[in-house]
């Protein structure tokens, strides 16, 4: 019998020459030539999403100011388990744990960490171990140290993800790099080469895939004939945010970049993507490229308020898009506030939402979305006899 095509493979198998296959999945990248002058210029990426994502009319009018329009980018669909902005950088990341013989890679996050789900897919997918290194609630953890299977822990130990946890007051005392070099230290001393990466992937070599992101996009609208005003986007560590207002002004694409912030506050971010800036070399202020929006993390991060999952539940019913609660449902409803109150923010009225994923995160909120859900009654289609 013939063995057929050879199609390409879901994962790499861990054997003698797992180094050389993962080698062989290394593609080169060239950057835009707008973005020559930067550095951590990416040499590889591994072809790990499904990307070139589509650009759709959002319609959402009833919540919408009369006279904007309002577009939404969907990255979301960058591939079921891997999907949404983590992605973009993880090409990028992954690659260069390759191409330094990596066995496997240790990250940092919160207990729903949508990175932390992508990278321990992105992991298996490519041969690695993955380590996540997981923050909860001091009261929380202390009851029971096992987070559970729900939403994104789910799909993380399905796919064989070790989870080591730390308290807030840990997280907060000892601070993520020193948490991250410790249990990089505990896995060398285990004989491992691990590769660290950083909170939400946000280094200067993630910030690479939002830069590529906006190449992406800039063809998409070219070729359509088309363009936006301002980009809005949801910020939790800062990378995302920082490539596309820093590809925003290099490629000459012209928005206004607006950032809504769903945790710390903006004196952090603005030092964070100062510092992303500076790293690259890219000779530009954060504040002069990026407009970051504070007061719309409600009740804390991934804490979501009632007025925050109706909005959710309103854009779903209205348009079949599911902004998750911890990032994209709160960067929503502050971009719909500032509409209302203070729409002259905005540069023009031709808006671009990015959608950044993080789907799983619903299923963290069953508590909050129940009542909003049970509104339309479950009724059975036959009767008992």
């Amino acid at each position: 019998m013939s063995k057929g095509h050879k199609w390409p493979a879901t994962c790499l198998l861990r054997k003698e020459n797992i180094q050389q296959a993962r080698k062989d999945m290394l593609l080169p990248y060239s950057p835009p030539s707008w973005a020559g002058g930067l550095q951590f210029t990416p040499s590889h990426y591994v072809a790990i999403g499904q990307l070139n994502t589509e650009v759709q009319q959002w319609h959402i009018e009833d919540l919408v100011p009369e006279g904007f329009d309002l577009l939404i980018k969907r990255d979301d669909k960058t591939g079921i388990g891997l999907s949404g902005n983590k992605v973009r950088k993880l090409q990028f990341l992954m690659a260069e744990a390759i191409d330094v013989g990596a066995d496997s890679v240790v990250t940092i996050g919160g207990t729903q960490s949508n990175h932390c789900r992508a990278t321990a897919v992105a992991a298996t997918k490519l041969g690695l171990e993955s380590y996540l290194i997981l923050r909860e609630h001091d009261a929380i953890l202390d009851a029971e140290p096992d987070p559970g299977i729900t939403g994104n822990l789910l799909l993380s130990r399905l796919v064989g993800a070790h989870i080591c946890m730390v308290s807030k007051s840990e997280y907060v005392s000892h601070g993520q790099d020193s948490l991250l070099l410790r249990k990089i230290g505990m896995l060398k001393a285990q004989g491992k080469n691990p590769y660290g990466i950083p909170v939400g992937g946000s280094t200067p070599l993630g910030c690479w895939g939002y830069i590529e992101f906006v190449r992406e996009l800039k063809d998409q609208l070219d070729a359509a004939g088309d363009t936006v005003s301002d980009i809005i986007v949801a910020m939790g560590s800062g990378g995302s945010a920082a490539g596309i207002a820093l590809a925003n002004k290099m490629s000459g694409l012209g928005a206004k970049v607006h950032s809504v912030i769903v945790c710390d506050n903006k004196d952090y971010f603005v030092a964070q993507v100062q510092q992303t800036f500076d790293a690259l070399g890219a000779k530009y202020k954060a504040e002069d490229l990026l407009e970051i929006h504070e007061g719309y993390k409600g009740k804390g991060y991934a804490v979501s308020s009632e007025e925050e999952l109706r909005t959710i539940v309103e854009v779903a019913k209205m348009s079949g898009i599911m902004c998750d609660p911890v990032y994209n449902g709160k960067a929503l409803c502050g971009m719909l506030d500032l509409l209302k109150r203070t729409p002259e923010v905005f540069q023009g009225k031709r808006l671009l939402f990015v959608h950044t994923g993080g789907l799983y995160g619903f299923y963290d909120k069953e508590e909050g979305l129940m009542p909003l859900l049970s509104a339309r009654p479950v009724t059975r289609l036959l009767s008992k006899i």
